[in-house]
């Protein structure tokens, strides 16, 4: 890390461009990129494209044969794709390694331009693709595929590629004229495995890219139900100049996958998003090959959350409701920061109530080529049996009641209405349990036991990723934060626990919800080398003997 002086020499240099956070384009009536993402969206959603395994850079097509369907209908196909076996896995891992030193060795200035390319891409003449295919696939509606699939991605480009070049500045001391010493940020000795899930195209071209710019060779495994917009950020990189071998982009069926790079002598890290229960596996494989392994392989992790909004007397009851209602249904409450449960105090609560359903009155659901829909279907079936199974436990509690919603239907589409349930039990299952669905659970709790349900809510959860206070006494405010630390790595105060942006937020969350590496920040690049310090000396050394071995007194 730079110090602040050191960061501003290196700036007014001009040595280092200065990373900015792209603008959100409104997308409104009439505009431009409106008319843009409408021709793109109807392309996508009338063509099933064919997507190839890609190994050195070679198309590769078995008869393991996969469809991506779009989530709000599942008759329409948008991608076809093929699964790689674990002969094709070692093929591509050899082939990574193989490409390695050539790679690193490439000045960091060189391989970071291919990322800064890529973003131009994604900001300008690609910006509707990648939207469109992040709706189409993942049903994601206008505003959130463009925070996610153009903002979020163009930004972890763009900061990534500063943070690389800030930290390549970051060099020891020289105190002795005759001595030079610096660090080479090498790549981590081996391949990194990066394994990505649906919910944000950005973390997929994170989750690969950044290794990659960092001078590690990838395999990565996108989420089958991320295929479509993940290959297209594949495209762009290749298309801005990525070489073969660098990242292999290789869709599988998970287990095969896992067994592969652990089985690997050269795997030197898992760059993952997912499940705890999927990242505990991984972890417990490649402790049981450590013996292996030409290295010990560095685990990355973000698992999710069982996030929380904690609202005091004091708070403004509209700015709540909002925050609530934005958190918990925004893509259909599939982030892993996302608020599935809520503490409001009884004093407040029967006008928090009233704003709550008020606007859950007016969320509209839908098919996305509806551009004035709030959100629309959960992920896959899968998805849609878990969710409705929380929902169906809900009703059948004594301690629950449902106050909004309830109601599912996957006749055309995994559609599950934003479901609001009222418990008098702050340990209920849906409090508890990540859901990672539109169901949003709330505990009313007696203004006079704040502290002791402050103390129930510490020890509901196992995660400690997102969590959000709302509270006006400022006093308060201070003690409240000071209580709550160690319960998230993303704390909001008065605002929503959903919505970190890349350079202001950095993300990432402790306990079961990962290793907190912190995406987003200039923390994270330095996670994918392998610094070696080199010592030069300038004079030759002639006497061995030291002066304190003198007999002389």
């Amino acid at each position: 890390m730079l110090s602040r002086v050191a960061r501003k020499s290196s700036r007014a240099a001009g040595a280092i461009p200065i990373a900015v956070n792209d603008p959100i384009l409104p997308y409104a009536p009439g505009s431009a990129e409106r008319k843009a993402l409408r021709e793109a969206l109807t392309k996508v959603e009338s063509t099933c494209k064919d997507i190839p395994i890609i190994v050195g850079g070679e198309e590769i097509r078995n008869d393991n044969v996969k469809y991506q369907v779009s989530p709000y209908n599942h008759s329409q196909k948008i991608a076809k794709y093929y699964w790689a076996d674990k002969d094709l896995l070692t093929k591509a891992a050899d082939a990574a390694v193989a490409a390695q030193h050539e790679w690193e060795h490439r000045p960091l200035r060189d391989r970071v331009q291919i990322f800064l390319k890529a973003a131009e891409m994604i900001k300008g003449p690609k910006r509707a693709d990648i939207c469109a295919t992040t709706m189409a696939g993942q049903a994601k509606n206008v505003i959130q595929a463009e925070i996610d699939a153009a903002c979020e991605l163009i930004d972890f480009f763009t900061f990534n590629a500063q943070s690389a070049l800030e930290l390549e500045t970051s060099q020891p001391l020289s105190p002795d004229v005759g001595i030079t010493n610096r660090i080479f940020y090498r790549g981590r000795e081996g391949f990194v495995a990066a394994i990505s899930p649906f919910n944000f195209t950005a973390i997929g071209g994170n989750l690969a890219g950044t290794p990659a710019m960092m001078g590690n060779p990838t395999l990565w495994k996108p989420s089958d139900t991320a295929i479509l917009s993940n290959y297209l950020v594949y495209e762009i990189l290749r298309e801005c100049g990525l070489p073969d071998n660098i990242i292999q982009f290789v869709p599988a069926d998970g287990p095969v996958f896992g067994e592969a790079i652990c089985e690997h002598p050269y795997l030197s890290m898992v760059n993952f998003t997912g499940s705890v229960k999927t990242f505990q596996h991984l972890n417990m494989e490649v402790s049981k090959n450590l013996p292996l392994f030409k290295t010990f392989p560095a685990m990355i992790g973000e698992c999710g959350g069982k996030n929380y909004h904690f609202v005091h007397n004091s708070a403004d009851v509209r700015h709540v409701a909002v925050g609530t209602i934005r958190s918990a249904f925004e893509y259909s409450g599939q982030k892993c920061s996302a608020c599935s449960r809520a503490y409001f105090p009884a004093s407040r609560w029967a006008e928090i109530r009233e704003n709550l359903l008020s606007i859950h009155s007016q969320l509209k659901m839908g098919t996305v080529d509806d551009f004035s829909i709030f959100m629309s279907a959960v992920i896959d079936e899968a998805s849609f049996n878990r969710v409705s199974g929380y929902i169906d436990a809900a009703k059948a509690d004594p301690n629950c009641e449902i106050i909004a919603g309830g109601g599912y239907d996957k006749s055309k589409g995994f559609f599950v209405e934003p479901t609001i349930i009222l418990t008098n039990d702050p340990k209920c299952l849906t409090m508890q349990e990540e859901i990672f669905g539109p169901v949003l659970t709330v505990y009313v709790y007696e203004d006079d036991k704040m502290d002791e349900t402050i103390e129930i809510m510490k020890d509901t959860s196992i995660y400690a990723l997102t969590g959000a206070i709302y509270c006006e006494k400022e006093s308060l405010v201070q003690e409240l934060t000071m209580k709550l630390r160690q319960t998230a790595g993303n704390f909001y105060i008065n605002d929503k626990s959903t919505g970190s942006v890349v350079g202001q937020q950095w993300f990432g969350g402790a306990a079961k919800s990962g290793t907190n590496d912190k995406a987003g920040g200039p923390l994270y690049t330095s996670r994918f080398v392998s610094p070696q310090a080199i010592k030069r000396t300038h004079f030759h050394i002639k006497d061995w003997a030291y002066p304190s071995m003198s007999q002389e007194e």
